[in-house]
């Protein structure tokens, strides 16, 4: 099943720095990175504004780029229940920029991502960054590293998609059956 044309938005969700992506599927595994950027939003605003502000630019991302679909990180404890929580929250804005749009939503978990991109679920940051780069033959390396996380991110759904697209196409063939 080929989804060349597919176009992939990628979100590395966070409050104070939100990476943002959009990739198009090519032929095969091939993937032609169109736009990376970051969202910031500074801790001394209050919450709603930094919501605002996150919203707001993941919108005009979905209304300039058009999207298919939007792959994002899944959030996971990590220690700290205030920055999941505010995580959260700015996953919620983004989820709901994208069903305003009719855009499906699809999360990955970390490792599930790193496995994707650099076949080994625990890479770090810099192996992360490399393999990006060289994936979709960039010059450089794409900064900050939410930037890059947002790509990969991006890049492992083109990849999944195929089989996603498969599965689903049998659940709806076994509800006729």
């Amino acid at each position: 099943m080929s989804l060349e044309g597919l176009r992939v938005m990628g979100i590395d969700p966070g409050l104070t720095r939100c990476g943002l992506s959009m990739v198009q599927a090519g032929r095969g595994r091939q993937i032609i990175p169109v736009a990376v950027g970051v969202v910031r939003t500074p801790s001394s605003a209050e919450l709603a504004e930094r919501l605002l502000r996150i919203s707001n630019a993941v919108g005009d991302w979905m209304d300039e780029y058009k999207p298919d679909v939007v792959a994002m990180e899944r959030i996971f404890e990590r220690g700290n229940v205030s920055t999941v929580m505010h995580t959260a929250h700015a996953v919620g804005v983004m989820v709901l920029a994208a069903a305003e749009r009719g855009i499906p939503v699809h999360e990955y978990t970390p490792s599930e991502v790193k496995k994707a991109i650099s076949g080994n679920g625990r890479a770090d940051k810099k192996q992360m960054t490399n393999m990006i780069t060289r994936i979709l033959g960039l010059g450089e390396p794409p900064k900050p590293a939410d930037a890059a996380d947002a790509l990969a991110i991006a890049v492992c759904h083109c990849w999944r998609a195929p089989l996603i697209a498969r599965a689903e196409a049998s659940a709806r063939l076994g509800a006729w059956g």
